[in-house]
This record gives C-alpha cells, structure tokens and sequence, in this order.
C-alpha cells in the first residue's frame, strides 16, 4: 500500500538516489522496482539500542538530505533522528514528534480512509506533490519470472483459481479450511478448473485439509519466495483470500479476486473495488482490529458461507476474450508522434478487425504515447484519434499511456498494465486472448499479460505481412482448437 507514495516521490525527485530501509521479509516485493535505486535490510539485529545505532551510523555515511517515515513506529524516527538525516517526516504521533524536523499533524480522521492515502497525504501535508505515476500499487515483475510461474502451472485445468487461507495477523482473520475446501470441490465440479493454494510453511497442514474434499489441488504453501508467490498469483484468473498481505500483493499484480474480511476494515485495507469483491458481514462487534476474537466465536469470519464465495467468485472470473492492437503502425501509418489529421492515415485492411469480433472477441487497443508526456502530442487528438477506432471500426475501447519511459509507469508497453486494466474493466481472459503490434514491446506486453503474440512486419520469418494475415491467423487458430464462439 506504499507503492503510490513512493512512485510519487520518485516523481517528485526524478534525480534523486532513492533508497528504501526494510525488513528482509518484504524486501522482494520492491525488488525490480525501478523506483527504487537501493534496498537497505532493517535486520533482527537492529533492534536493540546497539543495533540502532550501527544501523544509524551506516544511514549517516551515506548522506541522506531527506527521511519519509511512512510507518508510524518510533523506532524509524529514532534511527533517522541519530543518522542526523536534515529533513525528517513523519505523522506527528506515537511520542515521535520531537524526533521530526517536519511534524505532520495526525488526526483520527487521518485514519478513517483507506492507508494509500494515508500515505500519500503524509507527503502532499510535508510540500511534496503527491501525484504518483502509478495511481494503484504495482509488483514489477520480469518475463523470467512469469515465465517460469505459467510453467508451473500451464497443464492444470483452467480456470485456476487461487487459495489464501492463511493471515499472519491472526486466528481471527482466518476463513475456516474446510470452508475453503467447500469452495475447492465445487472449482473443480461446476468450473471444471483447478484450486491452487498458497501459504507460508505454517499453512501447510491447512492446505492438506482443504486438498481432502479437492484431492486435484496443488498446493504451494511454504514452496514460494515472496516474488515466486507474486508470480504465480499473476498467471490465476482469480484469488480468493484472507484479509493479508496475499490479498495486497493479489491486487498489485492485477488478478481479479475475492477478499474475506472479518475483524478488520476494507475501508482502510481493502482491495479497488473495480474487478474484486469484498465479503464482509455486518456483525456487531466487527471490526475489532483484534488478533484473537474476543468474544470468542469469530461469527464474523463463520457467517461467511462456501456457496457465498463460490458466487462472488463465479462474478469476478474474466470471461471475455479480446484481441489487442497496437496502434500506430498496426492499425495506421506510423509518422512518429501522429499530432494531427493530416497525418492520420487507417491502413486499408482495418475493415477485416471485424471478422474477429464476429467470432466473439472485443476489439481494444492499447497505445504508448510519449508525445503527450514530452510535450509535442496534443492529449486531445489522442482522445479524439482512438474515439475514431470506436465510433467507425466498432473497437469496444481504446487505452494510451501518456507517459515517458523514465516514469516507471505500470501502464507503458512493454509492461502489461494497460491490458491488466482491460481485464478489470472488459473482464477479459488474458489466457484467451491476443496481442496484435508492429513492436517487439507489444508482443513482449502481450506475452506478459498471458496473451498470445502477433508481431506485424516484423523481421522474424513468423511475423505477418499485414492486419489481414493476423485475422486470417486468429481465425484458423480458432477453428482449430474447435472452440465455440
């Protein structure tokens, strides 16, 4: 839930050395993050007073100018205060005040919406622009990784359907195994799709209670990195998970997924509602924040039945399929930084596009435009060119990324995150699903995503020659695997 603020203030110091201090555990979700230039491990051994201040003294060698603590611990402000780091910010509270060189005043409001934005106020109250680049948190992930997760799990049958029964919070996040195991019986007998079910070490005797009733479930529990887990997640069309930190890193990879909360509040923790659901029940004691149900029932968590999940989940999984497209240069002439009519020109064969979308799929097309970030592309004719992709050649919608390559954004190609919005807002299965553009960065974004690639005059013998040929090619393909339209 701190990705947006550190992606707004990588923005806000663009020429900065960027570094993070934090514990080794969580250390591999900012791993390739391009935000972040240096990862500094706040280990066991610093949390004495020595520790402190060896790990003080290495923050002074360095020369820090600024410390954001995002975190509401005194101890952050107590190291930053002893690495005689100049500026220091923080949420006045927790007796740390006095430790701060910019106190931001904390109010019990502050509390009362949703942490990103806890966040993300603490840095716009302290002066900094609190606009980030990415809007949402983002686990940037390599094709390495991915790859090697859609191996794993590439034969099972789909839709695969992620499991999270654990919460290291406590026993009073924890939706019951069994009911978990409902769920998993009923994922492969009405989907005909397969469980897989994720955990640390400690969740291994769960996973085994809930493969009993769904002896065809894979479980990953205590076989994972933190980064390993992040990746598989991504190759699921669904999660369905506790209240944890695997239902946040469930969000930031963009699978579609259901949240199980009981004792906490999805006001301040909770997914974006767009493409997930959120079950909670309106007991009366709930949210209590407690580890431990304290009324010793956890009716919170057991009202939440099998059939209940099973539904919510039936109504997030993609169903769609689409066929993405590149613009210029796929669907038009590339001119470099198209900026007006005149240069504007649709290549002859557009018309065959619609021969796909008699077979099923929604047309969407998804563009880099760094013209607009680098001020020579009017973000109005952009707006104006792909709204004619949809009123004339019937695209059902048409995403740009307006950013530099040096924004780190989530959205420009070759990362996947335009066609990771397509999916929340189209419901598209990604898996069947194709890309369709003129540059190795739209197949390698496609191939990201899980669709199948389609480069277009490219220098590879297996490229096509024209936007005809790729139909043509989609259309035999479907044919042949005999799937219905």
């Amino acid at each position: 839930m701190s990705m947006p603020a550190i992606s707004a203030v990588r923005k806000a110091f663009p020429g900065a050395k960027l570094s993070l201090l934090v514990k080794p555990w969580v250390a591999g979700l900012f791993e390739k993050d391009p935000n972040v230039d240096e990862i500094i491990f706040y280990q066991e051994e610093h949390k004495g007073f020595s520790g402190k201040l060896e790990l003080a003294r290495r923050l002074k060698g360095q020369k820090f100018d600024l410390a954001i603590l995002l975190q509401n611990a005194i101890d952050a402000a107590i190291i930053a205060f002893i690495a005689r780091i100049p500026r220091r910010i923080g949420y006045s509270r927790d007796m740390r005040g006095f430790l701060l060189t910019d106190k931001i005043p904390y109010k019990g409001e502050d509390r009362k919406g949703h942490h990103i934005g806890y966040f993300l106020n603490l840095l716009k109250e302290a002066g900094i622009s609190a606009e980030p680049v990415n809007k949402a948190p983002w686990i940037y992930l390599d094709m390495e990784e991915r790859l090697k997760a859609r191996s794993l799990i590439r034969n099972l049958k789909r839709p695969v359907i992620g499991l999270n029964p654990g919460a290291a919070f406590g026993s009073s996040k924890r939706w019951p195994p069994e009911r978990f195991g409902e769920v998993a019986k009923k994922i492969a007998g009405e989907l005909k799709g397969t469980s897989v079910i994720f955990g640390s070490k400690a969740e291994e005797r769960t996973a085994e209670e809930i493969m009993k009733p769904a002896p065809e479930a894979l479980s990953f529990a205590g076989k994972t990195t933190l980064r390993e887990l992040a990746a598989l997640i991504s190759e699921c069309d669904a999660l369905i998970t506790n209240d944890s930190g695997t239902m946040h890193v469930g969000y930031a990879v963009g699978t579609p997924l259901v949240a199980l909360f009981g004792p906490t509040s999805p006001r301040l923790t909770g997914p974006p509602p767009a493409g997930n659901i959120v079950i909670k029940k309106d007991v009366p004691c709930s949210p209590c924040f407690e580890r431990e149900c304290p009324e010793k029932h956890t009716q919170c968590m057991l009202g939440i039945s099998a059939d209940e999940v099973f539904n919510a989940l039936k109504r997030v999984l993609p169903f769609n399929r689409a066929v993405f497209f590149d613009r210029d240069g796929t669907l038009c002439r590339d001119v470099d930084f198209l900026n007006n009519w005149q240069d504007f020109e649709v290549f002859k064969d557009i018309g065959e596009v619609q021969k796909l979308k008699e077979l099923g799929f929604k047309l969407i097309g998804v563009t880099n435009q760094s013209g607009i970030g680098r001020g020579i592309v009017n973000e109005g004719f952009v707006k104006d060119a792909n709204r004619f992709f949809i009123e004339e050649h019937g695209f059902d919608a048409f995403y740009y990324c307006p950013h530099l390559p040096e924004d780190n954004c989530s959205c420009r190609k070759p990362s996947p995150g335009m066609l990771v919005r397509a999916r929340t807002e189209f419901s598209i299965d990604l898996k069947g699903s194709y890309m369709i553009g003129d540059k190795e960065g739209d197949i390698i974004a496609g191939e990201a995503a899980g669709t199948r690639g389609l480069l277009l005059k490219g220098p590879s013998p297996n490229s096509f020659a024209s936007l005809k040929e790729c139909v043509e090619f989609i259309i035999k393909a479907e044919n042949d695997s005999g799937r219905d339209k």
